[in-house]
């Protein structure tokens, strides 16, 4: 179904804390993924998986199982204590991503990837106009033209459904449902490969959550692009996700076909999460 991944994640750790005799100990006792002697938190521990190139991958676990510092991680808002990365699209997969200079994080994370924080606050200039937040993506892409980035941000909006009537409005005056959709659309106006999506329907009206999956579906769909989506929320993932990773305590503690994951899970925590939704 597949091709060679366009993402490859090895062994990423993110830790806060210098870490202890006690906790770097094999049989270490941590406290969920806390070191109660040094406080150090292990907030990603041997993170490993690959992203094929047209795949959602789920990311699903509960509130500080260290799914939003993976996707941070993976955005470059966190530095990552140890690890590699891998993008085809970057010197075809043969470098490092976490040990490039900033100025290429900067490129990587402006041309190569796009992210829909949980809060839009952290994606989005509340009092700049929407047409300008996505102008601003494509700006830092690298795109000089006046004329093209007004009529991608247009192109764009349409597509998430913002009214072009709207466009020369700041996001502070739209509804959460519809500032997500504008995040969407600044995410994809450098056209990513590679699309981040953390809890992004969280808080929103159950109507309102509908009409967004729906979009990133769509938009899926449409452009082929390979999505993360991180959620607490497994009618989420059931809905999106072709593969599905569970994490709990800052580490994957299940892997495989988001279908057989859900009907048939090994873990008892994975087992717990399921059946909680029946």
């Amino acid at each position: 179904m597949f091709d060679k991944p366009i993402l490859q994640i090895k062994n990423l750790s993110k830790q806060y804390g210098k870490g202890c005799l006690h906790c770097q100990n094999d049989g270490a006792q941590l406290e969920r993924n806390f070191c109660p002697v040094c406080k150090t938190v292990y907030a990603c521990k041997d993170i490993s998986f690959d992203l094929h190139r047209g795949e959602i991958l789920g990311i699903v676990g509960e509130s500080g199982s260290g799914k939003s510092t993976l996707m941070k991680s993976l955005y470059f808002d966190e530095e990552v204590t140890s690890g590699e990365g891998y993008l085809i699209d970057y010197h075809e997969g043969k470098e490092n991503i976490f040990s490039q200079s900033g100025q290429q994080l900067r490129w990587i994370r402006n041309t190569l990837l796009g992210m829909v924080y949980q809060n839009p606050m952290l994606g989005l200039k509340m009092d700049f106009s929407s047409i300008s937040n996505i102008a601003e993506k494509q700006i830092a892409a690298g795109n000089r033209n006046v004329d093209n980035m007004v009529s991608r941000s247009y192109e764009l909006l349409d597509k998430v459904n913002i009214p072009v009537d709207r466009s020369k409005e700041p996001p502070k005056n739209f509804s959460g449902g519809m500032q997500q959709r504008v995040q969407i659309a600044k995410a994809l106006s450098s056209n990513p490969p590679i699309l981040l999506l953390d809890e992004v329907t969280t808080g929103l009206d159950l109507s309102v959550q509908a009409a967004v999956l729906d979009l990133i579906k769509t938009i899926q769909r449409e452009m082929q692009i390979s999505m993360i989506v991180v959620s607490h929320d497994l009618a989420v993932i059931r809905m999106l996700a072709d593969r599905t990773v569970v994490m709990l305590n800052g580490q994957i503690i299940e892997e495989g076909l988001t279908d057989q994951i859900l009907e048939d899970p090994n873990h008892p925590y994975t087992q717990q999460l399921v059946y909680s939704l029946l």
